[in-house]
């Protein structure tokens, strides 16, 4: 049996089938199942389930909000998470050639493209600032624990300053934080030292060097990580997405041993059943959900695409939602231990030092750190983690823009130069990243990673799931899962798909629209033309899609707009398996001109297709045949 399951794991063949040797010759696959599940996990666990995640939790009732969390992964998350690993397995394609499936929809995969392009370049400077703070903990005192650096303002109070006792300093340090006129050392080392802070987003000033000089590292680490494509990258995941958790577990247990830490868990924890009822907190929940499991980006589409046609993606989908979602809930034990540490240490309510996003990452965590014996130590372990957290997410980020483009070309001479093409990606992601080095560099920063992948990535996902359900067919999709894994989805999956999952979709719009703030960070309040660049840079991905949805109306064949209009929906005849010992039942080769033209709307018509494709060819079982090469790359 022992023998069986592992024949199956490392073949992708579903249970009880026998192992396949499917591989794609030309394009590549996973080496086993297990990299493409690593690779997975380590694209979905990012810094948002670090940094986000807890200050939700907190902020939202505690443990009242795990209620609708959890019910929002059920209903939206996992279906929406098989649904973009099953389209992506089935076409063995990025996230432009899944597209043939219906091609007038296409511009929802250069969506994809540019979201993945805008998130790619702002989430590779946060790497670089993760970088920069990795290498200068190494060091035998954090040059953020003390005020007595040139950089420092008077307004500076840190608990551990030599030149005051111990009681004053926690006298002094709670007074302060009382008045609203106490900064930590590692807040001025953080706004005045790394960043040197302007005081406008249009005042750019100078590039940073040494965070330039990180970025440069960031992207070299990342381009060595792909150059052989999946081949290397599934390579490195064996560390990137399982050295986080080891760090992980080391900093739990030493927060939990501190004084303090159970009231800063039990902060974390605590519900507040009565926030339940207010629909903020189940937008949160859904929000969080959509964007941690990086549904929409495209990202998804292409890592499964590089998966065996048999690969169980149902079970895949499950276990890297569930362990997502789980490590989210994890990383809150280990930040509110350390924070009611600190929160105790400072004799101050534990929301006085909450934070998230890089606040949390870079000024209130980094800060909690000093307190602790050997903190370098502690330091290092702690952006060490946060850099394989972000460069997991990143690997998968440049593969979808790489393959994409490589797809898409589909010769025997890009395929053979694509680690060219992985360069090209790089250099052009490094140099746009650049101006977010600059002083000015934070406001840019946050500003694409409030409104690049926001509302965008909703709109682009509910229209995923109606182009596949009902221009497609929910009847086709759901035979060509079962035609993959030997199994159709369960109900609940279907129902999701076509009635659930986009209705919550459409609610985070929604919710999303009546939410939306004008952008601050700190105090600083952004100006209109700003906030008109950052709605510019959600319709950029926005309106990919009805710009090529009249492009391919108007060049599709048709006397009036109706027919041009079925035309432009229909599913082309290269849809399918890309291997042609899967291409059985409706998708069997054509040995006719009659019968080719036949088999070209077979997908709209599955049940007449298949009785007729039988009679006019032998059926070819996905054991049958033993051709190996792509149909059509």
């Amino acid at each position: 049996m022992a023998d069986k399951c592992s024949e199956g794991l490392l073949n992708g063949a579903v249970p009880g089938e026998r192992g396949k040797q499917d591989k794609s010759v030309k394009r590549g696959n996973w080496g086993n199942q297990i990299e493409f599940v690593l690779t997975s996990v380590g694209y979905a666990v990012g810094l948002g389930n670090v940094w986000r995640f807890p200050y939700l939790c907190y902020r939202n009732g505690g443990g009242a909000f795990m209620f609708p969390y959890f019910i929002m992964l059920v209903f939206c998350g996992i279906p929406l998470f098989f649904m973009e690993l099953s389209f992506g397995q089935f076409a063995s394609q990025g996230c432009l050639g899944v597209w043939r499936v219906s091609p007038m929809f296409k511009g929802v995969g250069y969506g994809m493209m540019v979201v993945s392009t805008y998130i790619g370049i702002y989430y590779n400077v946060v790497i670089c600032i993760a970088f920069y703070y990795f290498f200068v903990s190494m060091t035998r005192v954090l040059p953020w624990t003390y005020c007595s650096n040139p950089w420092n303002t008077p307004d500076c109070a840190g608990v551990l300053d030599g030149n005051i006792s111990s009681h004053a300093a926690l006298n002094l340090t709670h007074l302060l934080n009382t008045t609203q006129k106490r900064t930590s050392p590692s807040e001025e080392y953080w706004r005045r030292y790394v960043l040197q802070l302007s005081d406008d987003i249009g005042n750019l000033g100078e590039v940073r060097l040494p965070l330039l000089g990180c970025l440069g590292v960031s992207w070299v680490v990342v381009f060595l990580c792909l150059i052989k494509g999946v081949k290397s990258s599934g390579k490195v995941v064996y560390f990137t997405a399982t050295f986080p958790y080891v760090v992980l577990t080391i900093l739990f247990v030493r927060g939990i041993t501190l004084e303090g830490a159970v009231t800063g868990i039990m902060y974390y924890l605590t519900p507040q059943w009565d926030k339940i009822l207010n629909a903020k907190v189940w937008g949160d929940a859904a929000s969080q959900i959509f964007y941690s499991l990086g549904c929409a980006w495209g990202g998804l589409i292409t890592m499964a695409s590089y998966n065996k046609f048999h690969n169980n993606c149902y079970r895949d989908s499950i276990i890297i939602s569930i362990t997502n979602c789980a490590t989210s809930v994890y990383a809150g034990f280990v930040i509110f231990s350390i924070l009611g540490f600190m929160a105790n240490h400072l004799g101050v309510d534990v929301s006085k030092v909450a934070d998230h996003g890089p606040g949390l990452a870079f000024v209130a965590y980094p800060e909690a750190l000093t307190l602790l014996p050997i903190s370098p130590l502690w330091s290092i372990l702690f952006f060490f983690m946060l850099i394989l957290l972000g460069l997991g997410t990143q690997f998968c980020l440049l593969e979808t823009l790489v393959t994409a483009i490589v797809d898409e070309v589909g010769n025997e001479w890009i395929i053979r130069r694509k680690t060219f093409v992985t360069l090209g990606v790089a250099v052009a992601g490094f140099l746009l990243g650049v101006p977010l080095t600059t002083q000015a560099g934070i406001y840019w920063l946050l500003l694409m990673d409030n409104y690049a992948a926001s509302f965008s990535l909703v709109i682009i996902s509910c229209i995923m799931c109606v182009a596949i359900m009902y221009i497609y067919g929910h009847r086709n999709y759901f035979k060509d899962i079962e035609m993959m894994l030997g199994f159709p989805p369960p109900i609940f999956f279907q129902i999701c798909w076509r009635f659930i999952s986009p209705a919550i979709i459409f609610f985070i719009l929604i919710f999303t629209v009546i939410q939306y703030r004008p952008i601050s960070y700190n105090e600083y309040v952004y100006p209109t033309w700003a906030i008109s660049i950052g709605f510019l840079m959600a319709l950029s991905s926005v309106i990919c899609i009805p710009i090529y949805a009249i492009y391919k109306v108007c060049r599709s064949e048709g006397d009036t707009l109706l027919e041009r209009l079925k035309n432009a929906t229909k599913a082309s005849k290269d849809w399918g398996p890309a291997l042609a010992e899967h291409r059985s039942g409706r998708y069997a080769p054509a040995f006719s001109p009659s019968t080719e033209s036949h088999l070209e709307v077979q997908p709209l018509q599955p049940e007449k297709g298949q009785s007729e494709v039988a009679a006019a060819s032998p059926m070819q079982g996905s054991n049958g045949s033993a051709h190996s090469q792509d149909s059509r790359l």
